[in-house]
């Protein structure tokens, strides 16, 4: 399914945190994988995703191209929301570019005052700007997914990213791919997805937060919430990985 563009909450990522000082955990009337996350899945691997690319995503497609450096590491952090994580991730990989992408204005208007140098952030659809830099032969080293917002509900399937049609080429983007939720059907789910692709992941883990990488880690962790991650690691490059999106509209 298509979501609307650049509209507050109409992607499959992150909520919008609140100012409570406690989070609840997810409910959800699943209590296991989606009887319908296969299916779905394999739909979307045997069929071109051709959703138009919105202008204001590729608008900032265009900006991050005009000073993108092709000789330094490209670390992504989809959906960034007030960009706290991508500063985080700045300081962690001083030699590499930090791209910071989120479609909320409200989010990214509450970025830091002073980001590090090798950090830059951009309003856009994270669906549009992965098709966009495939299309491109761009691929980043790193790329985190981080608590991405879990549409709990079993009819909302298709809004969790594993369920979304651009899920195939999130994988063709490829690059270390970074998973972390609170909740563990989340995980579980976007594992088995890969894997129904033809790619394989880490197993899901359990963690301990000692430094949170973003707002919602630290919210999550002080809640006493469980946390997983999961790993994709990088698959080598192909010719075919670009082929599927070669001039996205």
């Amino acid at each position: 399914m298509a979501f609307d563009p650049l509209v507050e909450g109409s992607s499959p990522s992150r909520p919008s945190i609140s100012s409570a000082s406690r989070s609840r955990r997810v409910h959800s009337s699943q209590t296991g994988p989606h009887p319908r996350l296969e299916a779905l899945v394999q739909r979307h691997r045997l069929s071109r995703w051709q959703g138009p690319i919105h202008p204001g995503s590729r608008a900032a497609f265009a900006d991050f191209l005009a000073g993108y450096c092709c000789d330094r590491s490209l670390v992504l952090d989809s959906c960034c929301g007030t960009g706290v994580s991508s500063a985080q991730l700045g300081r962690l990989f001083p030699e590499a570019d930090v791209v910071g992408i989120d479609q909320s204005r409200h989010r990214l208007a509450r970025a830091p005052n002073q980001l590090p140098g090798n950090v830059r952030l951009f309003r856009a659809r994270a669906q549009d700007f992965w098709r966009l830099l495939l299309a491109e032969k761009i691929r980043p080293e790193l790329h985190f997914l981080l608590y991405p917002n879990p549409w709990p509900k079993p009819a909302q399937l298709g809004r969790r990213w594993h369920g979304h049609p651009v899920f195939p080429d999130l994988l063709r983007l490829g690059g270390r791919i970074e998973l972390r939720s609170n909740w563990a059907i989340y995980t579980g789910e976007f594992s088995h997805a890969a894997h129904c692709c033809g790619v394989a992941t880490s197993a899901m883990v359990s963690f301990s937060c000692i430094k949170p990488l973003s707002p919602f880690e630290k919210k999550y962790a002080d809640s006493g919430h469980e946390l997983f991650r999961l790993t994709v690691p990088a698959a080598p490059w192909s010719s075919k990985d670009s082929q599927r999106a070669p001039n996205p509209t």
